[in-house]
Order: C-alpha cells, then sequence, then structure tokens
C-alpha cells in the first residue's frame, strides 16, 4: 500500500458507503450488488492453494517432540477426533528433512500449534525479560498461551524459554524485537512482543525462525500478514474490503501498517469492523 493513498482510520470514515449483504460461494466471498461497495476476491486475500512460508522447517518439529515441549501422544490425540493427523502433518512433527512448508485453510490451525510450541519452548529475551515478566503479572505462566499449553510433557513453565532450538544473532534478535512490537492480532490488544495468547505465541516462533535463517524485514512483514490472514480469516477479509473502498488493492497493502495497532489490535479492528459490511468465511485456525 502506498502510503499517500493510505488515510488514517480518523479521516477515511466519512468515505464508506455502508449497506448490502454477502454472500458465500465456493469461489469466494462476492457481494451483492451494492451502490458504492467495492468487490473483494477471498483468494486474494487468504488463497485456497496456500502460501509457502519462505522458512526450512528442517527437524523443528522432532526436537519439539524429543524435548518434550510436544507431548507426541497428546498431541495426536488432539486430532484423533478430526480424522488423525495426515502424512504431512506427521512429516512437520517427525520429520528430519522438512523444506519449506506452505499454509492452507486446511493445516493453519495445526501449523498455529507448531508454532505456539516453537514460540513458547525456545530461548529468548522476549520471553524472560519482556512484558510476559512483568511481575504485575504474577509470573509468564498465567497467560492463555504458556497455562493454555497442555500438549507438553509435564508443565508447559518447564520447557518455557528453555531450549536453543534457533540461536539468533543480535542483528537478529533485534529484528525479531523490532517486528514483534508492531504485530498486533484481533483477540486482543497486544502486540506480538507480548505473546500472553496462542497466536502471538505462535508468531512470535515463526518471527525467530524467519529471522534465523537471515530473512529481510521486508519479507518478514509480508509473510507475517499472510499467515495472521489465515489465521483470522473474518477479520483481513474485513479489512480488505475497508481498505477497497478506500481505493486499495490487497495486492498494494503496506503488511507493517495492516499488521499495525490501528487495523490487526483488537480495538482497531472493532474500529474497521464498524464501518464496514463483514464478510463471513469459516475456517481458521483457531
Amino acid at each position: 500500500m502506498k502510503k499517500e493513498n493510505f488515510l488514517p482510520l480518523s479521516i477515511v470514515i466519512s468515505a464508506l458507503i455502508l449497506g448490502g449483504s454477502w454472500a458465500y460461494t465456493h469461489g469466494g466471498i462476492k457481494q451483492q450488488a451494492s451502490v458504492g461497495e467495492a468487490l473483494i476476491d477471498e483468494n486474494s486475500v487468504i488463497p485456497q492453494e496456500g502460501v509457502e512460508l519462505p522458512v526450512i522447517w528442517g527437524n523443528i518439529g522432532a526436537q519439539m517432540v524429543e524435548k518434550g515441549v510436544i507431548d507426541s501422544t497428546q498431541f495426536e490425540s488432539l486430532y484423533s477426533d478430526r480424522g488423525g493427523m495426515d502424512d504431512e502433518m506427521k512429516k512437520i512433527l517427525y520429520g528430519s528433512d522438512n523444506g519449506k512448508i506452505k499454509m492452507t485453510p486446511e493445516n493453519a490451525g495445526f501449523l498455529l500449534n507448531a508454532f505456539w510450541a516453537l514460540g513458547l519452548g525456545n530461548k529468548n529475551p522476549i520471553l524472560e525479560n519482556g512484558p510476559m515478566s512483568d511481575p504485575q503479572y504474577g509470573g509468564a505462566g498465567n497467560f492463555a498461551s504458556t497455562g493454555g499449553w497442555t500438549l507438553s510433557r509435564g508443565n508447559a513453565m518447564n520447557h518455557y524459554s528453555m531450549h536453543a532450538f534457533m540461536i539468533l544473532s543480535p542483528e537478529q534478535q533485534s529484528l525479531v524485537e523490532r517486528v514483534s512490537k508492531g504485530i498486533y492480532r484481533p483477540c486482543c490488544g497486544n502486540s506480538v512482543h507480548f505473546p500472553d495468547c496462542n497466536h502471538g505465541m505462535a508468531m512470535l516462533g515463526l518471527l525467530e525462525l524467519m529471522a534465523s535463517q537471515g530473512m529481510n524485514e521486508a519479507d518478514i512483514w509480508k509473510a507475517a500478514l499472510a499467515v495472521n490472514s489465515y489465521w483470522f480469516p473474518d477479520t483481513y477479509l474485513t479489512i480488505a474490503m475497508y481498505v477497497k473502498n478506500n481505493g486499495v488493492d490487497w495486492k498494494n497493502v503496506n503488511p507493517q501498517e495492516v499488521l499495525g495497532i490501528n487495523y490487526s489490535s483488537a480495538q482497531g479492528y472493532a474500529r474497521v469492523a464498524s464501518q464496514v459490511v463483514r464478510p463471513q468465511q469459516q475456517g481458521g485456525g483457531s
């Protein structure tokens, strides 16, 4: 998104025209005819064919199983009522030679759990010295991202920032610190630098992995927006509608701006959602 074409929320409110309804079709979200409302194509926001994540997974899943961040028995039982884990999932969890992973609407939830474990278990100063460690919260174990992780061997806090799955250089750590402070998620009002929920912890794990493999900042922002869109499909379809109404196609948005507090935080998204007719799309990583 070109900055000069993208107006702050407080300015563009008057530019929106409400009304109309949505129809969900196999080919994507299409809006019924409504004067003043722009059409968006769901597939441009959440590609059904998937998006390849620009990192090599290697044997990280196997390492997490070995260290106990993931208890394989409990993890597999989570999917037993859903038909069990398929071959791709098992390869990600147990394989030693994984290449790049493709995120799709079907596996977004599984990858959310995998990255959640990675963010929680990998040793990082953000967990040890950041907001999660603030004494006012009574300890890092009191959050949804820690107390809610019940798929480890033993207590989740036995693995909290305990394992060197990735070792970042000072420059790479600085990059993760900087980007994590700018990525929000609509389930709460905190940035990834305060990963108090599963989505925040999972994104932290992904950021660390991308930085450790030498990705540049622009590509990290782009990948993070793609991943957040799969994890929060309704949110980003709505945001896509919002920016489209203001003359900006999704392919031209600035990922850093969209992932920021004015759009992707709970408060920012609430403002956006109040100004558009929201598309409804089932699924996503929860």
